[in-house]
């Protein structure tokens, strides 16, 4: 593809992140009173949920999906291949998934999988190619990875329409079930690999698994200006300044929307 088709592709995913990010803006206070809504009838489940998912993933994805779905944003499609949300609009198919992560002060907290990079799976993005694995080191390797999504659907024919996708981001401070950051990010399309290379991807723990380094990649670099890959639509501006001082790339690009 030439410089004009990326640049188109990249005007797409810049249109729909900002449609998604005033949509949530929109529904803020439904979605902060959703994610507290399980509180009040808590003595009646709290001993009776065992799966390995957080009790606050399980119930924060059926507060996101339930407004998405119900405002009508696009066609829900229902292949079997794809993220948690796949719709088709005029334009795109657009694959979003909700990615939560707990911070704790009192235990174990998992805030550097939030701040860096977050886990994607193979069903959720369209970027085959390089990860650097051990990078700097005598070690270091590259490895491949391919997803399962095209980067566009019905390439080539009448109905091609191409294939982007978001991420809904959460931090939540697991003592007390605050909210502490929410944002939304586009993982750049497939057909963006020849510019972007291997600032994307970092290796996951397995084989066949990737992280996307979203820090590395906060702006859509072909459009003109400081164009952000990254909207951040909830700041907590009473967090904790031990959490603060870990989230400091969020809250400039909160102060500076």
């Amino acid at each position: 593809m030439d410089i004009e088709q990326l640049k188109k592709i990249e005007k797409l995913e810049k249109k729909y992140l900002e449609k998604y990010y005033h949509f949530l803006k929109f529904a803020e206070d439904e979605l902060l009173y959703g994610f507290k809504t399980k509180q009040d009838i808590e003595d009646d489940w709290i001993g009776l949920y065992k799966s390995g998912i957080s009790d606050f993933a399980v119930g924060a994805e059926r507060i996101v999906y339930s407004l998405l779905n119900g405002k009508g944003i696009g066609q829900p499609n229902s292949c079997p291949v794809g993220a948690d949300l796949f719709f088709e609009v005029q334009d795109a198919y657009i694959h979003l998934d909700l990615k939560t992560v707990s911070a704790s002060l009192t235990g174990k907290t998992n805030i550097g999988d939030y701040t860096k990079n977050i886990f994607v799976g193979t069903n959720q993005n369209s970027y085959k190619g390089r990860m650097i694995v051990n990078k700097g080191n005598a070690n270091e390797e590259d490895r491949d990875y391919t997803p399962s999504l095209p980067t566009f659907y019905n390439k080539g024919t009448d109905k091609e329409k191409i294939c982007l996708t978001y991420f809904v981001t959460i931090l939540y401070d697991k003592d007390n079930l605050d909210i502490l950051v929410m944002g939304i990010v586009c993982m750049p399309n497939g057909e963006l690999e020849p510019h972007y290379t291997t600032m994307v991807l970092q290796a996951g723990k397995n084989l066949d698994k990737t992280r996307f380094r979203f820090t590395d990649v906060p702006e859509f670099e072909l459009l003109e200006g400081e164009q952000k890959r990254i909207k951040i639509v909830y700041f907590d501006k009473n967090m904790n300044e031990d959490y603060r001082k870990k989230v400091t790339f969020f809250e400039d690009l909160f102060d500076k929307q």
